[in-house]
């Protein structure tokens, strides 16, 4: 995954943006992964599959490419997607929009295609697509894109979907897709309330994105309401909002996290209580993982993890990474690792800056750290790094607002 020094891109349980990265692909549009891995390396070659893994575990020799490439923006809404497959055949293929509605489409009678019928504008859409090769070994790609809005149109790609339920430390965040030179008039045309009421408010990053939250994580069990009324609204010179969009949604019990990387411990504490310490590997003196307030923004059973994206070179290509949960947008991530040595659990730091708890390949055995972690968060949830020899993650790298002070959050308010 991209980590801190590869620099930001904007990016499944996931969030309703959908700027992945757990499913990044290359110029070319090949499912590229970026992820950190083990310091040891990762397995595979530089493509999807092929041959042997770490250790000598079989990945599958299937490679999946989707047109258009992962987080390309301004797609033509008149073009299909298109998933293809070389060296296996397709198994599933869905591709769904911010509201969770499935795009249609067909696989050709070969089995090593599928084409969707046409996008709507102004959308953003996550594709999420298996093949298996002759030995049966299964490929996973996850990507996501824009397509293009209608001429002079102001578009905000928001997060979290509605009627979702979310964990404690999610705000609203809204991604626009023009520049927002009256911030003061788009921001007075969205309303966010809670029940029970608490202060909220916006904070711009940039002239593009705009969140809110309250002072502290939400209470659980709280109720939140989501008002946008863009339409008519001058964004900028000629630019022109036009969503009228009501969502809401709802806060789940609190779950928080904590990772002391130091002991090499996460403890994890529901609604005030402690209900688990599961052993963990940070990232390498090399590689240290950022400290701070994450929140989880997207989760991947498995997923590809590839050091070539990221500039880590040939150091590790990891196809099949089980239960990854998205910490920052740059590439931090809480994931299983079945490559490494159960002894690293809870005495070593050996990542390229992610989380590593010890995990099985496949993602099939619900006894292991790593999947009840998975089963037991949500998007929204908050993850704590702590005593990493780094610094804290910036507001901005994910949804990770938190780690501004009050005051400077409201001061980035045009209200």
């Amino acid at each position: 995954m991209p980590t801190k020094h590869s620099g930001g891109a904007d990016e499944s349980r996931r969030f309703s943006r959908r700027a992945i990265l757990g499913g990044a692909l290359g110029a070319g549009g090949a499912a590229l992964l970026a992820a950190c891995g083990s310091s040891g390396g990762g397995s595979g070659s530089g493509s999807s599959g092929g041959g042997a893994g770490k250790g000598g575990k079989a990945v599958s020799k299937a490679q999946l490419t989707v047109v258009p490439k992962n987080d390309a923006a301004n797609v033509s809404f008149k073009d299909p997607v298109k998933v293809t497959v070389k060296q296996g055949k397709l198994g599933t293929v869905t591709v769904k929009d911010d509201a969770g509605n499935a795009l249609s489409g067909k696989v050709s009678a070969d089995g090593l295609s599928w084409t969707s019928g046409e996008p709507t504008a102004g959308a953003k859409y996550t594709v999420h697509a298996t093949a298996k090769d002759t030995d049966g070994l299964e490929a996973v790609l996850d990507s996501s894109f824009t397509t293009l809005a209608k001429a002079n149109t102001l578009i905000g790609y928001y997060t979290p979907d509605d009627n979702k339920t979310v964990g404690v430390g999610m705000p609203v965040s809204i991604n626009f897709n023009r520049p927002v030179t009256d911030k003061k008039a788009v921001q007075a045309a969205i309303t966010v309330t809670a029940a029970p009421g608490v202060e909220i408010v916006g904070h711009w990053f940039g002239d593009q994105r705009l969140d809110f939250r309250p002072e502290n994580y939400w209470a659980a069990g709280t109720k939140v309401s989501v008002k946008m009324r863009l339409k008519g609204v001058q964004a900028a010179k000629g630019v022109y909002g036009y969503q009228e969009k009501d969502v809401s949604f709802t806060i789940a019990r609190s779950q928080v996290s904590t990772v002391d990387a130091s002991s090499h411990q996460m403890t994890v504490v529901r609604d005030g209580k402690t209900i688990k310490t599961i052993p963990i590997s940070a990232g390498s003196p090399e590689h240290t993982t950022y400290n701070g307030q994450m929140v989880i923004s997207e989760q991947f059973k498995q997923t590809r993890m590839n050091g070539s994206t990221v500039g880590f070179g040939g150091e590790y290509d990891i196809p099949d990474v089980p239960h990854a949960q998205r910490l920052t947008t740059s590439g931090t991530f809480v994931h299983g690792n079945y490559w490494g040595s159960p002894a690293i659990f809870g005495s070593q730091n050996t990542s390229h800056g992610c989380v590593g708890l010890r995990d099985a390949k496949g993602a099939g055995d619900p006894s292991t750290p790593a999947a009840w972690f998975y089963d037991n968060s949500m998007v929204g949830d908050v993850v704590i790094i702590k005593n990493s020899n780094d610094t804290t993650v910036a507001p901005d790298n994910g949804l990770n607002g938190w780690n501004m002070a009050w005051a400077q959050w409201k001061a980035g308010s045009a209200a």
